[in-house]
């Protein structure tokens, strides 16, 4: 799974900012592709509906939260992360 990982979190974030996957690198932030507060909840929400993980992210404090979204490549970490965790307990 991890390798389809850093795809489909792109894949998730594309159509959350509404732009092409080609226009999303690993070092985007939120800000670059526009995305607010809710369109954060939304990622974070169809990423773990996608992989099956809870992800430990406050929405009212997201600098204080265990899952860093500063950028896209700190977001795939996470969730690949997350993954191994979960399996690793299963």
């Amino acid at each position: 799974m991890n390798d389809n990982v850093e795809q489909k979190i792109i894949s998730i974030l594309s159509q959350q900012a509404l732009i092409d996957e080609t226009e999303i690198s690993l070092e985007s932030t939120p800000a670059d592709l526009s995305l607010d507060s809710l369109n954060i909840v939304e990622i974070i929400f169809s990423i773990e509906e996608m992989f099956d993980i809870k992800i430990p992210f406050n929405a009212n404090e997201p600098t204080k939260s265990a899952f860093m979204i500063d950028n896209v490549a700190t977001m795939i970490k996470g969730v690949k992360d997350l993954i191994a965790e979960k399996s690793i307990s299963s």
